[in-house]
């Protein structure tokens, strides 16, 4: 996807469509980034389509006392009340030149109707579609995610990686620029790649956890298999929730009124890895993060020798964890 200029942001609507979640966030950040270059003060705004009324649409697209520029994103767009729909076509039909519109839709059958009509408004209507990626592309995406980084990395290189980590979009980004970070400017090669994984297992550890705290319950559980299969040890794996868990909590409580770089400061992660921090939030309270972490410190005590049945107790965190996300 080319990366978006503010005009092609402010005074349009931008459909972000279809089942990829991490491309749809990068689709989702990249507008907001185009607004925030034309305007360092301009206000970003985000709401979910179920709370979405005209009265609330008008309240966020209007000027502020500090911007007269705003991006405003609705997410779950499918959610969107059927008594909105009209006003909002009729919004995106004439948008407000100083007021980017991104509306964010998982790309299933609900809320279709609605996307077929913005979509024939044309002109003022720009959409960037995601879709599921081939077993044969993900090595495509990998080597992509190295050239943004300023690194190179061949073929074999890219398998090996793909193979280390899965297919989670998410944890490949992550994998790649870790790598470009450590080898900074050096051709990636496969041998590379083995080395830099071979005692690096807890990545499996991540995959797993990453895929339970977005509530995404069979692949946590396949990616789990996996890794008890391979030889990962478990205490990674409890460890690499224990840290997703603890830096989703120390987020949500610095969040309020921080500059982005000293809130990366405040939740003691690098500034990149805020935008993950505020999607995995998404579906979490308070109540089900504490559920979450005693059930990780409950798992963590049983594979330390607690129970003799350690792929259990990790299957009983895995399933704990997931369910306590509340936006399920």
């Amino acid at each position: 996807m080319a990366k978006p200029t503010s005009s092609d942001i402010l005074g349009r609507v931008t459909l972000v469509t279809g089942p990829e979640e991490f491309l749809n966030e990068r689709a989702v950040a990249a507008a907001q980034a185009a607004v925030r270059e034309a305007d360092p003060e301009a206000e970003l705004s985000e709401t979910s389509a179920d709370q979405l009324s005209m009265a609330t649409l008008g309240d966020l697209a209007a000027p502020s006392l500090f911007s007269t520029i705003r991006c405003v994103v609705v997410r779950d767009l499918e959610d969107l009340p059927e008594d909105t729909h009209q006003g909002l076509l009729d919004y995106a039909a004439d948008p407000a030149d100083d007021v980017g519109l991104v509306l964010s839709h998982s790309g299933g059958m609900k809320g279709k109707g609605l996307l077929d009509r913005l979509r024939k408004l044309g002109g003022s209507v720009n959409e960037v579609r995601s879709s599921s990626l081939k077993p044969s592309e993900f090595p495509r995406f990998v080597a992509a995610e190295v050239r943004s980084h300023g690194g190179r990395i061949d073929g074999d290189a890219a398998e090996v990686l793909v193979s280390s980590v899965g297919q989670d979009l998410r944890a490949l980004a992550g994998a790649a620029h870790q790598l470009c970070s450590d080898f900074h400017r050096e051709p990636l090669t496969g041998e590379m790649v083995k080395r830099y994984f071979g005692g690096r297992a807890e990545v499996k550890g991540f995959a797993v956890a990453d895929a339970a705290i977005y509530g995404r319950t069979a692949t946590a559980l396949e990616e789990l298999r996996w890794a008890i299969d391979n030889g990962t040890a478990p205490v990674l794996v409890t460890s690499a929730f224990a840290g997703g868990l603890r830096g989703l909590a120390r987020y949500q409580a610095a969040r309020g009124g921080l500059r982005e770089a000293d809130l990366a400061r405040e939740v003691g992660v690098p500034p990149w890895k805020l935008r993950t921090l505020r999607d995995q939030l998404r579906g979490w309270d308070e109540a089900g993060l504490v559920k979450a972490i005693r059930a990780v410190a409950r798992a963590d005590a049983d594979v330390k020798g607690a129970s003799s049945d350690a792929a259990y107790a990790l299957e009983r965190m895995v399933l704990t964890v997931a369910q306590a996300r509340t936006g399920r």
